[in-house]
């Protein structure tokens, strides 16, 4: 009969924008594991609804949390079915946007988040995208230079103005400062006046102040507790896997200070310990919030704020940019390009 649906077929009758195809290559998972379990697949297009804007995805950023879904740990459990695609923060093109008088237009470059592995991830060829969720990237990066911004710097942004109100005269010490989060967070506490302790390698001592540290405590050679003391905010990006950096932290702030802990599962006695020495102590878990990011695109448009790209891996190579942040000591951030034309 004609006129009638492929019902043993949902996706048979959709019509995509301009051509589109309905299948597109994308990293995914058939189960947690080591990093080869990532594996680039062909699947379906995602169908764009609502409010949603269709994107053309460039580049992903490659995050501590998209390494953890992927071994089983960090937010895996919310893996409702495989093939998984991982990834949360993207750049890319509008393709298709919710109606005809939308701010976005198709062609636009935009950048966001995504809220994998709940919905779909970035490292895929296009992705359908809350409005919400999204903006017009800087336009003084790259497409793969914005990829590595979103949830590095909000992360950053929610620690360190929304929740520790940086500003000046505050003594801030942060943790982990060279690596995606942290280089944000330097840059945000500087502009906002506080004086910035860091905690990095030698290596990275200059290139930190550059960027706003005041002070700079190679962890390699120097016991952070024994150098520095009475500071009112501490940015803890490492928590307790590693050498106990959450619970020796405590000594470094003064009565009353604040510990604000971002790693998934670091540090589940947090809040406890802090507490015990008549401190304050929170977690923090990043929401993919455009309007802050806007923000954050100002400041990035007007020179004062930079994104540090430390290595770009292509799409099939995505079980090697895995590997590399597993090995720990990333400058800035890891991002794939996804786009075969970039």
């Amino acid at each position: 009969m004609t006129g009638v649906s492929d019902l043993s077929n949902p996706r048979a009758d959709i019509q995509r924008p301009g051509g589109l195809p309905t299948s597109m290559r994308a990293a995914v998972i058939d189960e947690t594991g080591c990093p080869e379990v990532l594996h680039v697949s062909e699947v379906d297009l995602p169908i764009r609804i609502n409010a949603e804007v269709l994107v053309r995805v460039a580049g992903a950023g490659v995050n501590p949390l998209d390494v953890k879904t992927r071994s089983g740990r960090g937010v895996s459990a919310a893996i409702v079915s495989y093939p998984c695609i991982l990834g949360q923060d993207f750049s890319g093109t509008v393709v298709e946007t919710p109606y005809e008088g939308h701010p976005l237009k198709a062609g636009d470059e935009v950048y966001g988040m995504l809220s994998a592995p709940r919905g779909q991830g970035s490292y895929a060829e296009y992705a359908a995208v809350p409005a919400m969720q999204l903006c017009k990237k800087p336009g003084r990066l790259s497409l793969l230079e914005a990829a590595g911004v979103p949830l590095a710097a909000l992360t950053a942004w929610g620690m360190v103005v929304d929740v520790a109100k940086a500003h000046e005269g505050q003594r801030i010490l942060i943790h982990a400062a060279a690596g995606g989060v942290g280089h944000f967070a330097v840059q945000f506490a500087a502009y906002f006046g506080a004086y910035v302790i860091a905690t990095s390698s030698a290596r990275n001592a200059s290139w930190l102040r550059e960027l706003g540290a005041a002070e700079v405590i190679d962890y390699t050679s120097t016991r952070f507790e024994d150098a520095v003391s009475r500071v009112d905010v501490v940015i803890d990006l490492i928590g307790n896997v590693h050498d106990d950096t959450g619970t020796r932290s405590l000594q470094t702030l003064r009565p009353g200070g604040l510990l604000i802990n971002a790693p998934t599962g670091s540090w589940p006695g947090v809040i406890d310990d802090a507490h015990a020495l008549g401190l304050r102590a929170t977690t923090y878990k990043v929401s993919p919030d455009a309007s802050t990011l806007t923000i954050i695109t100002r400041l990035i448009n007007s020179g004062d704020v930079h994104v540090h790209i430390d290595e770009v891996f292509e799409l099939s190579d995505a079980a090697e940019a895995h590997r590399r942040m597993e090995e720990g000591h990333t400058r800035g951030k890891l991002v794939i390009n996804v786009a075969e034309q970039l």
